[in-house]
């Protein structure tokens, strides 16, 4: 299937005249219906129907016989009578039934001075009533359009007149709406989920392509119903897992839920959940991700560019929107698999004005090691779970009220001698305000937590350690429409950090002992404007600045050390006693420039700057990981980033083909000495050397929308190097998540209305290891000599997964369906780490011993929804 799909997409394109009214065929049919005229229509043009089923399923008794007509005259005659109209857009030719007063054309502003009036709403789903994001809001036959923002509020200023909105959103019916404007207008605006395919005519919205008048590059929504089609590890869906599928983007490793984004740490990346960050996005030491699919409504993923009201990271931002509950009606759904269990509920507080949303997930690992032979198996536990919470309520027509939380905890141990638990919490209290028609604004307060505890116990003694980051976070942020023209952002945000590095606790026969490394805490603030400028029918331009101020904050002990790493002297400060404040300007634009209605060239400079960094030696990333903040020694890291990219619409947007370039430079990038002690240690800085970076790249990738056989196809050819002084002799190295070539093909292809096929292939470049190059023997022990960091490589990993779905039930009142996966279907041997030994047949000979995890892995849930 991988083959047809990649044949497809390389040889379905081709370039055709995008008016009907010139585009000739030859069609002959006598007592036809609809269906069979559309179709032969569209097998000789590159031209796709949509159309509500209702509206032409009983049209039949179609004759027509002529040769080398325009499309627009066939057309004419074929629904002449039949109250039915059509109107092109791109390759798209919507048919609907027409309406009782003739569709406004928009008014042609003759008077720079003529009278502007300014429409504005909010943007919603008919059946559930739920917000919709970055829904596109077009002034057909003018270059006049917007999108609806992340909390669904439009505005358009426009001259008085009679316009035509034509609005699309992701997975909705396209929408015409007439307007007649002659004074400020309130119109909020209800979509409908997208028809479903008929037999010989597709019947769907148009699908909801890339903006390309939008200035902003390098960008990835992500539909969260498509991610249920990608196969996964234990069928458990996952939108990190379909992300790392994405050009510019590495996963962490075999089963991982961690990923790079075009060079940077793990770490690099901003991970928000209802606006709140987290900081440890994996459970089962990275096997899932923490999201509940079934709780989430929009995903957002920026590689570059990132909008000034986002910071705090260098590489990317995932802006995760769960969903509100459903306004409409009550709704359960969920699903049983082999391995997790999960169950959403949400409805009406009171219908139309508020609602609740509950999603639960567990695993239940640890139900069958009860049923094992091994009683000390019986007893151990192995389980995490997830919660989600949401309630909103619309106070009045300007103000909306929303409260959410996250709460998410592993627990491994076995019996009482040891084991560790680590988890999330957040929360999220929002208030946004609409002040009038052209401004908007958004209020938030923020609680995230992550800590983890680690118990050892032994005949004698128990040890204990906890760790914790929490943050305190205040967000004002406003939008001001200004005009057709311009939209203005602008705020500022402030949090409290609160480091807890580890507590030790060593419990005995001489009693308790208690040792703690010093809590750290800091202030983040800054400040941020931008403004989205088109300036005229081809360019449009986002210019913007974001100003950040790190406060590191007493109580506690600073250190200066040489360039050994020894301390040279320590100052102590009081509670609350400014140690040092780093200053920060963060520069962003971006611009588009439109090359014609289907192509678009953009660019992007962007400045970022990171205040909290993860200290790791280990080869992939863990709950124990180590979260610092900046200090008198360690400074905030920044990356300057340039991207160019071209994006073009093909075959009436039914595929997207994007081609970027990036180049970005990195100051201050952290890497820890050879030998280093980073968990026991008070003065970490001693441990930590500091340099420079860059990263550049290139990036494809040619994606299907429409039609039952959609996905994508992704490269990423790029590089990644650290230099650092003090390691491999101050020359450049390969940085660790460092990896040339990375491929990922995506497919899944309706079968038919029960069946749904899937799959997906990656392939990339192992990645850059330290392998030793000598040993010696001291006590007869044998040590390893490492010399190069970095300098070799892991084997190149492939898999295939694969996967079917099958609706076993749809109805009005209760659908089910049966996923079946696998998991690495031929079964490769990847490599999870490699590590070394002397050998025991030659002693003079050491060993390379590759560790894999999975090579094939089956799964079958269930999933249903009433």
């Amino acid at each position: 299937m991988m083959l047809v799909f990649s044949f497809t997409l390389l040889l379905s394109i081709r370039g055709v005249c995008q008016d009907i009214h010139y585009v000739k065929i030859s069609i002959q049919l006598k007592n036809a219906s609809l269906h069979e005229a559309f179709r032969q229509i569209e097998k000789q043009s590159d031209f796709k129907f949509l159309a509500n089923a209702e509206d032409i399923e009983n049209e039949n008794n179609v004759t027509v016989d002529v040769s080398d007509v325009s499309i627009a005259k066939i057309l004419e005659r074929i629904l002449s009578g039949r109250g039915l109209e059509y109107k092109q857009v791109d390759r798209n030719i919507f048919i609907k039934r027409t309406s009782s007063q003739a569709q406004p054309l928009p008014v042609k502003v003759q008077n720079e001075k003529q009278s502007r009036y300014s429409i504005h709403g909010t943007v919603k789903s008919v059946r559930t009533g739920e917000i919709l994001i970055a829904a596109t809001i077009e002034v057909a036959g003018i270059s006049i359009s917007t999108m609806s923002n992340e909390y669904g509020f439009y505005s358009l200023t426009l001259s008085e007149g009679n316009y035509t909105l034509q609005v699309s959103a992701i997975g909705m019916k396209t929408l015409q709406l007439p307007i007649s404007l002659n004074k400020d207008l309130t119109q909020d605006i209800s979509m409908e989920t997208e028809s479903k395919e008929l037999q010989t005519v597709t019947v769907i919205a148009s699908p909801a392509s890339r903006n390309l008048r939008n200035a902003q590059t390098s960008i990835e929504r992500i539909n969260v119903d498509e991610v249920k089609n990608v196969p996964v590890l234990f069928g458990e869906r996952d939108i990190l897992k379909t992300i790392q599928l994405l050009p510019g983007v590495k996963g962490a490793g075999e089963g991982n839920s961690g990923f790079y984004v075009r060079g940077g740490a793990s770490d690099q990346n901003l991970i928000l959940l209802d606006e709140a960050p987290v900081y440890n996005a994996s459970h089962l030491l990275g096997f899932f991700s923490t999201f509940n699919s079934d709780a989430l409504k929009n995903v957002t993923l920026y590689k570059g560019a990132m909008p000034a009201q986002y910071g705090g990271r260098l590489s990317s931002v995932v802006d995760i929107k769960m969903n509100d509950g459903n306004k409409k009606d009550l709704s359960v759904s969920g699903g049983i698999g082999l391995i997790a269990s999960r169950l959403n509920i949400e409805g009406p507080i009171q219908k139309d004005k508020s609602s609740f949303l509950l999603s639960a997930r567990r695993t239940y690992a640890d139900v069958f090691l009860k049923l094992m032979g091994d009683s000390s198996l019986r007893k151990a536990q192995l389980y995490f779970y997830d919660l989600n919470a949401k309630m909103n309520f619309i106070v009045d027509e300007k103000n909306q009220v929303y409260l959410s939380g996250y709460f998410g905890r592993d627990v491994l141990s076995q019996q009482s001698l040891s084991g560790i638990n680590w988890g999330n919490a957040t929360g999220t209290l929002r208030w946004n305000h609409i002040f009038n028609q052209k401004t908007f604004s958004n209020t938030s307060f923020i609680i995230s937590n992550y800590d983890y505890k680690i118990s050892v116990a032994s005949e004698a003694r128990q040890y204990g350690i906890f760790s914790r980051i929490r943050d305190y976070n205040f967000k004002e942020e406003l939008q001001y429409y200004a005009d057709s023209k311009n939209t203005l952002l602008f705020g500022f945000n402030s949090i409290y950090h609160t480091i807890k590095p580890g507590e030790i606790s060593v419990i005995g026969s001489n009693g308790a002992k208690d040792q703690s490394l010093q809590d750290r805490y800091s202030l983040e603030n800054s400040i941020f404007a931008s403004n989205n400028w088109r300036l005229n029918e081809n360019w449009v331009i986002n210019y913007g600045l974001r100003i950040s101020a790190f406060s590191i904050l007493g109580k506690g002990d600073y250190y200066t050390i040489d360039e050994q790493g020894r301390i040279t002297d320590t100052t102590h400060y009081k509670t609350g006693e400014v140690v040092k404040t780093y200053l920060n300007v963060e520069p962003r634009l971006s611009a588009s420039y439109q090359v014609n209605s289907t192509s678009s060239l953009k660019m992007s400079y962007t400045r970022n700057t990171q205040n909290l960094h993860l200290v790791t030696n280990s080869t992939s990333s863990s709950p124990t990981d180590k979260w610092v903040a900046s200090s008198n020694i360690i400074k905030p890291e920044i990356a300057d980033q340039v991207a160019i990219g071209y994006y073009k619409n093909l075959a009436g947007a039914r595929y997207e083909l994007t081609l970027e370039t990036y180049y970005k430079i990195l100051q201050q990038q952290i890497d820890y000495r050879n030998g280093a002690q980073l968990f026991t240690n008070e003065a970490i800085e001693t441990q930590l050397l500091f340099g420079s970076g860059r990263a550049y790249g290139m990036e494809f990738m040619l994606r299907k929308r429409a039609g039952r056989l959609s996905g994508w196809i992704s490269y990423t050819l790029s590089k990644t190097e650290r230099k650092i002084d003090g390691i491999n002799n101050g020359k450049w190295y390969n940085a660790r998540q460092d990896r040339p070539h990375d491929i990922s093909i995506v497919a899944m292809y309706q079968l038919n209305p029960k069946w749904t096929l899937s799959a997906n292939w990656v392939y990339y470049t192992g990645e850059a290891i330290t392998y030793p190059t000598g040993k010696y023997r001291v006590d007869d022990e044998v040590y390893f000599y490492y010399s190069e960091r970095n300098g070799y490589r892991m084997p190149d990993y492939h898999r295939l997964d694969i996967g079917a779905t099958k609706q076993l039930k749809r109805g009005k009142r209760f659908s089910s369906e049966l996923n079946f996966s696998i998991y690495n279907a031929y079964g490769r041997s990847n490599a999870y780490q490699v590590t070394f030994r002397e050998s025991e047949l030659d002693p003079n000979k050491t060993e390379a011993v590759k560790t894999s995890l999975f090579t094939f892995v089956p799964s079958i849930s269930y999933n249903f929804k009433f």
